[in-house]
């Protein structure tokens, strides 16, 4: 593997680290500042405003990408993040905590920005198996922040921020060392009215053959925010699960979810096509998921971990798929849309899969693992109905 993909990978990891060491620790911390006895609207909360800046500014971060060049956006990003890391560290009240919560949403826009990057120096050939072992370095962050998160949370409930402003201060140091520049800096003049977050969106309803693909990346983003949103509680409430093996359990997960990304999506892709490895995924996700709905003990989740990653097969299929679908010098600009469609998701899902937790808590808490296979089934018709051919090009407006 090339350097600048190692420091790629490794700054999504450390993002990945940040999402993943909240979630173990997030129902103490928030019940420590707020002293209410039930915290699910204000993990909802939390969860959409670190989403609502992403959306806001994953758009902005790629455009800017397109225009100074991806290094230096990155290592703003990064900076902002170890920084922030230490703010959220000694936060005293819920106010703060949310401003913590925003401005990590805005450092991990560079998101966008690592795809943009990976684009510029993979081949096309290449790309679904490199945007594979980037989801899979997601999965590693998931492996090790979870767990992370609820050892050091049980020594004190702020340790974990602490050591991801070290882990981020490290990357930040990596990348300004070893990182190169992935293309050319157009040296265009900014044009600031460009930088509006909806703006892109406006150009991607002008290519109708893109919306299919935004629109599936939006269902799958909100399926995947019912985890941080509900998966500590649903672990305390149906198991009795501490912190620790909430953190081990999503730690597990990590690990499942890093071999599938890693070593899955090429074959996958070449044995069932796009198309049905997309398919496969959402079918062995949908079979995990109503499992769990039903599980009365603790060593099920770990059992079906194994089928429930395999949700995660298609994504790579579809990130490359999209990647075809726009000119090379609209990079940038697009992985920010697909970015801004993920996290407006993720404004809305942890909001609604908050609330519906809360609905069925008392009398079944795994029924909110229903409903996620409710929302899976509404992208077969449109995964069944996707174009695989390249359209012509609209101008970005």
């Amino acid at each position: 593997m090339n350097r600048p993909l190692v420091v790629i990978y490794t700054a999504i990891v450390l993002d990945a680290v940040g999402i993943g060491l909240i979630f173990p620790i997030l129902p103490t911390l928030l019940a420590e500042v707020t002293h209410a006895g039930n915290v699910a609207t204000y993990i909802g909360i939390m969860t959409a405003l670190y989403a609502a800046v992403q959306f806001i500014f994953a758009p902005v971060l790629g455009s800017l990408s397109d225009r100074l060049g991806r290094r230096p956006v990155l290592l703003i990003s990064l900076a902002g993040a170890a920084v922030n890391y230490l703010f959220l560290a000694f936060a005293p009240n819920l106010w703060l905590l949310l401003l913590g919560r925003a401005i990590a949403g805005l450092t991990s826009a560079n998101t966008s920005v690592a795809a943009a990057y990976i684009t510029d120096i993979s081949p096309e050939d290449k790309r679904a198996r490199r945007f594979g072992l980037l989801n899979a370095m997601f999965g590693i962050g998931f492996i090790i922040g979870p767990v992370l998160g609820g050892l050091l949370g049980d020594y004190w409930v702020r340790l974990p921020f602490i050591a991801a402003a070290v882990l981020n201060g490290g990357n930040l140091l990596l990348a300004f060392l070893m990182l190169p520049e992935s293309r050319t800096p157009t040296r265009e003049k900014i044009d600031f009215a460009a930088l509006n977050p909806l703006r892109p969106l406006r150009w991607v309803f002008s290519l109708k053959s893109l919306l299919p693909i935004v629109l599936i990346f939006f269902i799958f983003s909100g399926t995947g925010e019912v985890y941080g949103t509900c998966w500590a509680l649903w672990g305390n409430d149906a198991f009795g699960w501490n912190g620790l093996w909430i953190g081990l359990s999503l730690g597990a997960y990590g690990v499942c979810q890093t071999l599938a990304q890693a070593f899955l999506p090429g074959p996958a892709v070449k044995l069932l096509g796009e198309r049905g490895a997309i398919l496969t995924g959402i079918a062995g996700a949908s079979i995990a998921l109503i499992v769990l709905a039903f599980a009365h003990e603790g060593w099920v989740v770990f059992a079906i971990m194994p089928i429930m990653v395999l949700g995660g097969i298609g994504v790579p299929a579809l990130q490359s798929l999209a990647t075809r679908q726009v000119d090379e010098s609209q990079q940038g600009q697009f992985q920010g849309v697909l970015q801004s469609a993920v996290s407006l998701s993720s404004i809305i899902a942890p909001l609604a899969f908050a609330s519906l937790y809360f609905v069925f808590r008392e009398e079944w808490p795994g029924a909110i693992w229903l409903s996620v296979v409710v929302v899976y089934a509404i992208t077969i018709p449109l995964v069944l109905g996707l174009r695989f051919d390249k359209p012509a090009m609209a101008p970005a407006t």
